[in-house]
């Protein structure tokens, strides 16, 4: 398994010899400078991949192994197929990837929003801070800030009640801090900052679009996308989604693994694969991590690993320390490590600690959103540590 890192450019505030620092071998990227929708260049791609790959005297080289992401347009998630000039665009930032030997794509098909949640800063015990989605905090932005059409027949009686109380709790930073929060694009997101009407009109968009007709749509972009991926030798690895479950009115197709196992039937191309996010898929009670793992394995060309802690109303979580929370790391990296003992060191799965808490002199600096570089680095030597336990030396 390969040790990956996710860095976001040369004005992230983790560098590339930072990485390098934890330990890590091979870089997820994105050109998140293009404009969602944009057909990327075979040389801005070649640029990054230099800026990476081209190693200065006396230090350890980066391998540039996996994009994230290729933004989907809102157009082919609304669309589907009949998208055909975004769809074509895609395909063209893949043939690009191609071009430069970077052999995995990941992506996500969340409508209008990409990874939510109310805190991005919630202290924890320790001091550091955490992610949290907060359930009640959600659903007063929902109901008494967009003031979602039809919103108040989605919960009862008592969400209701108990949203007012938080909504009315909240002084005027903090109802504009969540709003930023959640209308923002955080990083890699699929959408530009929105304002509250302009979110409304984005979520009026999908009036009537259900999670079958959701689906048929990414089916329809698979067809179309695969074969170019195939021919290339390009792995498409689907990310779940964060939540797992609807938002907004929203529907939401890849949170279990019988959404997953309705993909691969669809579309059953080797190229068609799994970013398998232990954070997004843990999130539910009835997700069984390991065995997703295992019924999936061969199609697993990425792993996101961390973990999340369900809370008292089994709604709400925030983002644990990697071995704690709800995720049981052992069992899924023993499903992961089999899968991997199996491939070509061509085809390793490439693995990247996912997410980390915001600790120590990270406090103090400025830090994209979910992933400082101290709270991922003790992630990462965390999963390492289980990979050699399991006789496996990560690349």
């Amino acid at each position: 398994m390969r040790q990956g890192w996710r860095w976001f450019g040369p004005e992230a505030p983790v560098s590339l010899d930072d990485v390098r620092q934890t330990g890590a071998t091979n870089i997820v990227s994105s050109l998140h400078q293009v404009p969602i929708g944009r057909p990327w260049t075979e040389s801005e791609v070649s640029e990054r991949k230099a800026m990476i790959e081209d190693t200065p005297p006396g230090r350890s080289s980066l391998t540039w192994s996996v994009v994230e992401s290729i933004p989907i347009p809102d157009a082919v998630k609304r669309k589907g197929g009949q998208a055909k000039a975004e769809i074509e665009a895609w395909i063209a930032s893949l043939e690009a990837v191609a071009a430069c030997g970077i052999p995995i794509i990941c992506y996500n098909f969340m409508p209008v929003v990409d990874w939510t949640r109310t805190d991005l800063d919630y202290e924890i015990p320790t001091g550091a801070t955490a992610m949290r989605f907060d359930h009640e905090r959600f659903a007063a932005f929902d109901l008494f800030v967009l003031q979602r059409q039809g919103a108040e027949k989605e919960y009862s009686a008592d969400d209701r009640n108990r949203a007012r109380e938080v909504y009315e709790a909240m002084p005027e930073a903090e109802i504009a801090e969540i709003t930023r929060i959640i209308t923002s694009a955080l990083p890699g997101s699929t959408t530009e900052p929105l304002t509250i009407p302009g979110f409304r009109e984005k979520l009026a968009a999908y009036a009537g679009i259900d999670a079958a007709r959701l689906r048929q749509h990414l089916v329809e972009f698979l067809q179309a996308v695969t074969p170019a991926a195939e021919a290339r030798g390009v792995k498409l690895t689907l990310h779940p989604d964060d939540p797992p479950r609807p938002l907004f009115g929203l529907p939401r197709i890849a949170s279990t693994a019988d959404d997953y196992a309705a993909l691969f039937k669809a579309i059953p191309s080797p190229a068609n694969g799994m970013c398998y996010c232990t954070g997004s898929l843990g999130v539910r009670a009835d997700n069984n991590l390991p065995e997703i793992a295992r019924r999936f394995a061969s199609r697993i060309y990425f792993a996101h690993l961390r973990a999340t802690k369900r809370e008292g109303d089994g709604r709400s979580f925030h983002e644990s320390a990697h071995l704690e929370g709800d995720v049981d790391m052992v069992a899924v990296l023993k499903e992961l490590v089999a899968e991997d003992r199996k491939r070509s060191p061509n085809d390793e799965i490439v693995f990247r600690s996912d997410h980390g808490h915001r600790m120590l002199d990270d406090l103090n600096k400025t830090v994209t959103p979910g992933y400082p570089a101290i709270g991922r680095m003790r992630g990462l030597a965390e999963l390492r540590g289980i990979l050699h336990a399991l006789g496996a030396r990560p690349s």
